[in-house]
């Protein structure tokens, strides 16, 4: 699985991505994540197979949806905050089919 997770700057969804990823380690699945800030996502979502954003770029959300070609979804605030990484592969996996 490839995501790009993106929120105001990249800061917060790179502590989210770390816990992905050794979640993922931890479950053998394999995973390519990369976090960017909100300006970002246009040169690299070709390279993903979805995009997931944090809730503070709640408003971005529809923007996003239209300027790609790749599934798209918020984080819900109480996984992102918790670092849910269970869910959040799980919401990832539901919006690719994947």
């Amino acid at each position: 699985m490839k995501i790009l997770l993106v929120c105001a700057g990249g800061m917060s969804t790179s502590v989210l991505m770390k816990k992905m990823e050794k979640y993922c380690a931890e479950k053998g699945e394999e995973l390519t994540i990369k976090a960017v800030g909100a300006n970002s996502y246009k040169e690299l979502w070709r390279d993903y197979d979805c995009i997931l954003t944090g809730p503070q770029i709640a408003y971005k959300l529809n923007d996003i949806k239209a300027e790609v070609e790749i599934p798209v979804a918020q984080i819900p605030s109480m996984d992102y905050a918790l670092g849910n990484s269970a869910n959040v592969m799980k919401l990832a996996h539901d919006i690719t089919g994947k």
